[in-house]
């Protein structure tokens, strides 16, 4: 199941470096893209507003 980032995020761009499939793409508010996304978790773990959750 792929991570998502909720209204929360602040766009810090924390969450890009970690994704090791480069799953996230940056807007107003960042996107993890659901089919490539491997849910392990990196992105999540370095989100200072917690904004990244399971799906």
């Amino acid at each position: 199941m792929a991570y998502v980032i909720s209204d929360d995020c602040i766009a810090c761009g924390t969450c890009i470096d970690e994704c090791p499939v480069n799953a996230i793409s940056e807007g107003s508010i960042y996107k993890i893209d659901a089919d490539a996304c491997t849910d392990c978790g990196s992105c999540a773990d370095v989100c200072p507003t917690e904004a990244i959750h399971p799906a």
